[in-house]
């Protein structure tokens, strides 16, 4: 198999992928590192005032999205450069050239 560019970042995608369903798997301590979003949300709604309370609510899930990507971005940024700092390690010292894994 050639290790082009298009190949490699097939391969960093399906690692992605693949890192994504076994750590989905949250263990007994990943559950004590949780963030109760819901929880705080709905002690922000109780003492809010009835006639603001659509608008927070509207405010509380778009920071709930926000927050989302945010980690989702920083998750796939970290990996994929992770991950591609080891492919480059291995096809060198393979005797091959360091390939853009971005």
């Amino acid at each position: 198999m050639e290790l082009n560019n298009n190949a490699i970042q097939d391969l960093m995608k399906n690692w992605i992928i693949f890192r994504d369903e076994s750590l989905s798997q949250l263990t007994k301590e990943d559950k004590e590192h949780l963030i109760n979003f819901d929880k705080y949300a709905e002690n922000i709604l109780r003492n809010v005032s009835p006639s603001n309370k659509k608008y927070v609510e509207k405010q509380l899930d778009k920071l709930d999205e926000n927050y989302l990507d945010y980690i989702a971005y920083w998750n796939d940024k970290y990996y994929r450069a992770g991950f591609g700092d080891c492919l480059n390690l291995v096809i060198m010292s393979l005797g091959g050239n360091n390939i853009a894994t971005k």
